[in-house]
């Protein structure tokens, strides 16, 4: 038995998340038989981190187990002849048996790109967010420096959130405007569901005047999903980079390669 770690990037528009589902057109539902046909077994995998229906990878880290040998190769190329045009395979691993792409990981990197301009994207159409007023990026950079640090983020969690605790690490939150597009980064040990759509949605009703950057500080402290803005569109949202401790020595740690595409930059 070898484990095996994999990249994945994917369009999120195409599936309905990361995980199984009965109806099938989940992420996982595409990746575990494509690695079924090139091991020759049934294969199940476990990910660095859920993501929800729309959502995007640029850098999705996952593991399983097999007892087929094959290169390294088979498990990029040849998994990739059996996955959808969605979703791609761009590296592959051998990792020890104690290697786990949740547990494992010290920390996830997620990019929320937004443009900002009165037309939405034709090009782009559910593949990034879009608000048509001009926003106020200095307002909302500004309410970016009261979210680093552990807190309840209560305020910012899904009424359906599984988690056993809404205290996070959040260790990045920043904001900045490139031309028409507003692109914002976070990391943390770990997110919360919705954790971060809702953190847009809150900076983005900042950036539109409707708060003083102040407020995130006051959701935070109240701790009340009620309170808050709404939860923000999935379109723009990427999960960006899994960080490991350096001993695993894998591919992509500490970049940010999403999204690949910002028209009009050089």
């Amino acid at each position: 038995m070898v484990r095996i770690a994999l990249c994945l990037e994917y369009c999120g528009s195409g599936f309905e998340g990361w995980q199984t589902q009965p109806h099938g057109r989940t992420v996982q539902d595409a990746l575990e038989p494509a690695l079924a046909a090139i091991a020759g077994e049934p294969v199940a995998t476990v990910c660095a981190g859920r993501t929800d229906t729309g959502v995007h990878a640029s850098t999705q880290v996952v593991h399983f187990d097999t007892t087929a040998n094959r290169p390294l190769s088979a498990w990029v190329r040849g998994v990739n002849t059996h996955l959808p045009a969605g979703v791609v395979v761009t590296w592959a691993q051998e990792v020890a048996e104690d290697f786990h792409a949740r547990f494992s990981a010290l920390s996830r990197r997620y990019r929320y790109v937004l443009l900002n301009r009165p037309m939405r994207s034709a090009l782009l159409h559910g593949r990034v967010g879009w608000h048509h007023a001009a926003l106020d990026v200095e307002a909302m950079h500004a309410a970016c420096a009261f979210l680093p640090g552990i807190h309840d983020f209560s305020a910012f969690r899904a009424a359906q959130c599984q988690a056993a605790s809404p205290v996070r690490d959040l260790r990045v939150a920043q904001v900045e405007r490139r031309g028409e597009w507003i692109l914002f980064d976070f990391e943390a040990n770990a997110f919360l569901h919705h954790m971060i759509r809702n953190l847009v949605g809150a900076l983005v009703d900042i950036g539109k005047g409707g708060h003083s950057p102040g407020w995130i500080q006051e959701l935070l402290a109240m701790r009340d999903r009620r309170l808050a803005p709404p939860t923000f569109s999935p379109d723009g949202l990427y999960l960006a980079g899994v960080h490991y401790p350096d001993r695993w020595n894998l591919p992509d740690q500490g970049r940010i390669i999403a999204p690949l595409f910002l028209p009009g930059e050089g």
